[in-house]
């Protein structure tokens, strides 16, 4: 076993090493650009929410209320008529600098459980392939598996799943390598 306190540097390292990765990826690949489509009469939609003064959150529509109200008629007939819609809401801008250090710290707790999982697996001296299997295993799990349920059980596009997937086992493998490098000896 490992002590954890030895690995704070790679752990450290491994989240800003993601951290400038994902912006390079967020920035300069043009995979991501078409994440999200845009509404014909966005202008329109935009107004009519407005009208509404919906509180920010996550919202079902239409929305039954419990497992008996999907049984009712008349929310069977509003899922026949349509749209549904799952939409998250905010107001006016976000902080792409709270974004950013929220990411960040997000980064370093997969690195921090990457860490724990491969102390304990592994000891001091182990070689650089044994420590990216197991670091890179557990960040691939922590940075991109939980996003399917997105695709499952939400109806976001699978592209968008597997590109951010894939993004996430850039990540890992980054997170992997750093590890391997900085693992004791």
């Amino acid at each position: 076993m490992v002590p954890l306190a030895s690995l704070l540097v790679p752990i450290l390292l491994s989240a800003v090493v993601v951290f400038f990765a994902s912006s390079i990826v967020h920035m300069v690949m043009p995979y991501h650009r078409k994440d999200f489509g845009k509404l014909a009469d966005e202008d329109g939609a935009m107004d009519a929410l407005r009208r509404f003064n919906i509180p920010p959150g996550d919202y079902l529509v239409p929305h039954p209320g419990g497992a008996a109200g999907m049984k009712e008629p008349a929310y069977q007939e509003k899922l026949k008529k349509g749209p549904v819609v799952i939409m998250s809401l905010r107001h006016g801008p976000s902080s792409m600098g709270q974004s950013l250090g929220l990411w960040f710290v997000y980064s370093l707790l997969i690195g921090l459980f990457a860490a724990y999982i491969t102390s304990h697996a592994l000891s001091t001296g182990a070689s650089y392939l044994e420590v990216f299997r197991f670091v890179g295993t557990t960040a691939f799990m922590g940075y991109a598996l939980a996003l399917m349920q997105n695709s499952i059980w939400y109806w976001r596009n699978w592209r968008m799943t597997l590109t951010t997937m894939f993004d996430g086992l850039m990540y890992a493998l980054l997170t992997a390598g750093v590890f391997g490098w900085l693992w004791p000896r």
